[in-house]
């Protein structure tokens, strides 16, 4: 835990997050779908203003089958190619993370979903207390953008933008 007044190098550590989440949804005109990731992982070095975060694809779960889990996998994401999706950049905004409050900010960096990186502003809630900082974002994705194309047979039941949260409480180390 973090106070008031804590010595300048404990201030300059690094939040890691063991235990995030990761959800999307697809909200087609035939199809609703949602799965959710609880692999989400990730850094915040607040001194460098830095941040990274991965989920691993083949860690979504929820789907309406396991077939559509699988053609989740195999067939548009193709997870055995490229199994991991990364956000890493920087927050724009100056937060001081020794204060406890309710911060919102915006990450910029790079995106990359199915090998393809899109440069990205995110906006982010931030909540400092002594446990750590909860991250909370709501953002979209548009499938075009990372190169994941809809066969015509299924167009209507696979959004084109799709729905992403991720959630997760960062722990100072």
């Amino acid at each position: 835990m973090i106070s008031l007044s804590a010595p300048a190098a404990l201030l300059s550590q690094r939040y890691l997050l063991n235990e995030g989440e990761a959800y999307f949804r697809s909200d087609a005109p035939l199809e609703l779908i949602e799965a959710r990731s609880k692999a989400l992982r990730g850094v915040i070095d607040p001194e460098a203003r830095a941040f990274a975060f991965s989920v691993p694809m083949s860690s979504f779960e929820g789907f309406n089958s396991p077939l559509q889990r699988e053609h989740f996998n195999e067939n548009y994401l193709e997870s055995d190619v490229y199994p991991v999706a990364t956000f890493s950049g920087r927050i724009i905004e100056e937060v001081d993370f020794s204060v406890p409050g309710d911060y919102v900010v915006r990450a910029k960096g790079k995106l990359n979903i199915h090998g393809i990186e899109q440069e990205r502003i995110i906006k982010s809630e931030l909540k400092v207390d002594g446990s750590g900082v909860h991250l909370k974002s709501d953002f979209t994705v548009l499938l075009e953008e990372h190169g994941i194309s809809i066969p015509k047979i299924v167009y209507q039941k696979i959004a084109e933008e799709i729905a992403v949260r991720v959630e997760g409480t960062l722990a100072p180390q």
